[in-house]
């Protein structure tokens, strides 16, 4: 097991290192620069299309898609997750303070990424047999017709199945399961196996179930976790203007100051910035397409303005919680990793219950990462072999779920991190081809349908007839 852990170590390294370290950064000062800006231009219109109406009630979703919120409760619960506490944790061991500023930089060109995703997703999306469905399948193959748009749209679709379906919901359960041994001292497996067995109701009961069960636990599970982060910071604030100084140094020099982690690079901070802030937003890694391509909005660049919000949630609040908690309590030593680090900082920040608060909290933050994943993958298994086969995935979803609560979690994180940037490479491919839709929904939405005028982009765009239907 120790060489395979080394080789897979080896192959990420490898692809992060010199190749997606810098082409999902790119892609998105690309995106900012072609959409001028768009993330600051209209970020506060955004905010407001996400909670201007915002109500834990909702609608009911049904087979012509979700509301808007429902898709951004959907893609935020697939991104706040053991990302957000547990990676974290893992950049700032492997990377130093510093990386957590390589994570702000990926976040805000990210931003733009994701906005281009979530417009496309929309732009490309289709009903068949009554049911909307949509995601990068779909613009792929819009992009590049013939042979080349069919293999690469299979190759995403089988990459996410594994990427998130499998690999990453071991990554979920896995720190699920650290999570409550260190707090109650309970099984790993026993764990693995409760969470296995409520994910099979939430599967069962298909899109309707999903969405109301994220957009009402979402936003909860985020608030509470605030909250216990703002308590620690705020009786630690003496500390947090040391903090901003280590991250903004050792980003550039990592040995510079006390606080840095012997023998880290400014490569290394780089490389674990990016590659935990996209495990934890999955800007440009094609996951949230699937949520937003069944929004039910008048415009596609709505649902943009959504997913940007989305990404700001994600790195901006919730990371940022956990990384300077974690500064300010004096957790980083070097050696503790994973949850057993966020643990120790909340332990030190509130006590004696702190385990239990992280405990509970990551239950529900990867728990409904666990449901938004197995939908985005769920809808490639559908366009590669069909509805019948779904079963066949469903029970090996829940199997690896079970398998990930108590396997190592180096093994876990590599494996995730390997096949997650392998996924997000057809992903760009087809971004880029699409670039100039995008620039167009956009320049559609400020021009016509913001005047009142009859958009281009209001109706769906014709997909290839020979992408393969599923019986809904």
């Amino acid at each position: 097991m120790t060489i395979f852990t080394a080789a897979i170590e080896q192959a990420s390294d490898i692809l992060w290192n010199s190749l997606l370290l810098f082409l999902l950064v790119g892609t998105g000062v690309f995106f900012t620069i072609r959409l001028r800006g768009v993330q600051l231009r209209r970020f506060g219109e955004g905010f407001h299309r996400v909670f201007g109406n915002f109500t834990l009630r909702g609608k009911k979703a049904d087979d012509q898609g979700m509301s808007s919120f429902q898709a951004l409760a959907t893609a935020i619960a697939a991104q706040v997750g053991t990302g957000n506490i547990t990676g974290c944790a893992t950049a700032l061991v492997s990377g130093g303070p510093g990386a957590l500023f390589w994570v702000w930089v990926s976040a805000f060109f990210g931003m733009a990424t994701i906005y281009a995703e979530a417009v496309l997703a929309q732009r490309y999306r289709t009903t068949v047999n009554g049911k909307v469905t949509g995601g990068p399948a779909y613009y792929i193959r819009a992009a590049f017709k013939g042979t080349f748009g069919k293999v690469l749209a299979g190759v995403f679709s089988v990459l996410i199945i594994l990427a998130l379906g499998f690999m990453g919901n071991m990554v979920q359960s896995n720190s699920i399961g650290d999570a409550f041994h260190n707090a109650f001292g309970m099984s790993h497996l026993a764990v693995g196996i409760v969470v296995a067995v409520i994910a099979a109701f939430i599967f069962l009961g298909g899109v309707q179930r999903i969405a109301a069960v994220t957009e009402k636990i979402v936003p909860i599970m985020a608030a509470f976790y605030i909250v216990g982060c703002v308590v620690i910071l705020v009786m630690n604030y003496k500390v947090l203007p040391n903090a901003f100084t280590q991250i903004f140094v050792l980003a550039f020099n990592p040995q510079a100051m006390a606080g840095g982690v012997a023998g880290v690079t400014v490569q290394q901070a780089m490389r674990f910035g990016v590659a935990r802030g996209l495990f934890s937003n999955e800007a440009g890694m094609g996951s949230t397409p699937h949520a937003h391509a069944v929004a039910r909005v008048k415009h596609p660049a709505e649902q943009g303005l959504a997913a940007i919000i989305g990404l700001f949630i994600d790195t901006f609040i919730v990371v940022n919680m956990t990384a300077f908690v974690i500064l300010c309590t004096g957790a980083l030593d070097g050696t503790t990793t994973g949850i057993a680090l966020t643990q120790k900082a909340f332990t030190l920040g509130l006590g004696t219950i702190g385990n239990g608060f992280v405990a509970v909290c990551l239950l529900f933050f990867a728990f409904t990462t666990i449901v938004g994943w197995y939908f985005f993958a769920e809808q490639n298994v559908k366009y590669l072999v069909g509805v019948r086969y779904v079963s066949i995935y469903r029970v090996l979803v829940l199997a690896f779920i079970m398998a990930g609560s108590f396997l190592h979690v180096t093994l876990v994180w590599e494996l995730a991190d390997l096949f997650n940037g392998l996924m997000a490479i057809p992903n760009i491919i087809a971004l880029i081809g699409l670039s100039k839709v995008v620039g167009r929904a956009l320049e559609d939405y400020e021009k016509k349908f913001l005047a009142g005028e009859t958009p281009e982009f209001g109706e769906l765009a014709p997909v290839p007839a020979d992408i393969p239907r599923y019986n809904g």
